[in-house]
This record gives C-alpha cells, sequence and structure tokens, in this order.
C-alpha cells in the first residue's frame, strides 16, 4: 500500500472519524451513518500490518473503540475485473485490469469456493470467525493501483475476520462510472445534497 507516514496517514482518518462524529451529532442521539470508504480505512487497523507494524489507526478502529457494537465494519473484496484507479497520486483516473488474486490470499481463497458472489457474516459465525482469524495476504486497492508492483504495494497481512464483521465477495468487479457535472444541479456546490 502508499502511505506518507503515520503521522499524516493517522491525521487523515482521525479527521474523518471526526467529521462522522461531527455529522452524527448534529442528527441527533439517535442518528446512524454509512461510511463507504476503501478496506484500508474500514477495518480494523489493530488487526492488520498499518496497525500492527506501522502504527497506523483508520477510522474502523475509531469507530469500533467509540460506538462498540453499534459499529459494523464491512469490507469488499474481488479476484479479477476492473477498478477506477490512478498510476500516482495527483494522477488521472484510468480504468483497469485488476490482476487474478495471489495464490496466497484471502481474496484467493474466496476465488477457489467458486461462488461468484457470497456474505461472510462473522458475528453469529463463531466457527468461521475462528477459522479465518490467522493474518494471511489481503489486498487493497484504494485512489491508487500499480498493477505491475501489486504485490508489493497492494497486499499485506491482515486478519479478516478481526478487521470486519463481514466481508462482501464479488469474484469479478467492475469499475465505477463517475457522474459527470452534467448530473449536478446549476449553482450548487459538489457536496449536494448535503451541503458539507
Amino acid at each position: 500500500m502508499y502511505y506518507g507516514g503515520a503521522e499524516s496517514w493517522n491525521l487523515r482518518d482521525t479527521h474523518m472519524f471526526e467529521t462522522l462524529e461531527h455529522v452524527m451529532e448534529a442528527r441527533g442521539p439517535k442518528a446512524k451513518a454509512i461510511v463507504w470508504a476503501h478496506n484500508s480505512h474500514i477495518g480494523d487497523a489493530r488487526y492488520t500490518e498499518m496497525g500492527v507494524l506501522r502504527d497506523e489507526l483508520n477510522i474502523g478502529q475509531l469507530c469500533r473503540q467509540r460506538f462498540g457494537d453499534d459499529a459494523a465494519l464491512i469490507g469488499f473484496g474481488t479476484h479479477a475485473g476492473t477498478v477506477a484507479a490512478a498510476s500516482d497520486w495527483d494522477g488521472d483516473m484510468e480504468i483497469k485490469r485488476v490482476r487474478p488474486s495471489h495464490r496466497d490470499s484471502l481474496e484467493r481463497l474466496c476465488h477457489d469456493a467458486s461462488v461468484p458472489r457470497f456474505l461472510l457474516d462473522f458475528d453469529p459465525h463463531q466457527a468461521l470467525r475462528h477459522r479465518l482469524v490467522e493474518p494471511r495476504l489481503q489486498r487493497f486497492i484504494g485512489v491508487i493501483y500499480r498493477p505491475d508492483t501489486e504485490l508489493m504495494s497492494h497486499y499485506a497481512e491482515a486478519s479478516v475476520s478481526r478487521q470486519f464483521d463481514a466481508f462482501v465477495w464479488f469474484d469479478e468487479t467492475s469499475a465505477v462510472t463517475p457522474l459527470g457535472r452534467e448530473h449536478g444541479k446549476p449553482g450548487v456546490p459538489d457536496t449536494y445534497p448535503f451541503g458539507l
């Protein structure tokens, strides 16, 4: 994974978490929220290389620490397909082909199940949680994707059943199609309809 150091990563994810707290406080005591972010932000960092080896935290960890069982951390994975990502920070978005998953990875384990789509819900299934507790390679594709250095730059050891409460699998995915400005309302900021 690409990173600029624990301090800058921690600052960014702490800011994400504080923003979430402010939004929920503004909505009142019964507020609920869904945060959509890459797995490296959503999965509890304490059960990944980023937390264990680099002292990085993330919004998933902060949500578990603050909200306990009221937070549900859900990860996503794929074996192959396409992704919308850049080759470098501040680079243009490209539609890139995702390499087939590494033979020793969580993604290959899921692919080898020969089921195109499924949900692993770790909460009620203690046997499943226990079976997937051992750290194994897990792929993290985010804003940057470099297929030629994928093993070094996009895989890390993680315990999927401790990192997430559930894991959604799509054997093959397609890149998102961004909405252009023509889909927005004239004169309305990009944050519409939220206005944050």
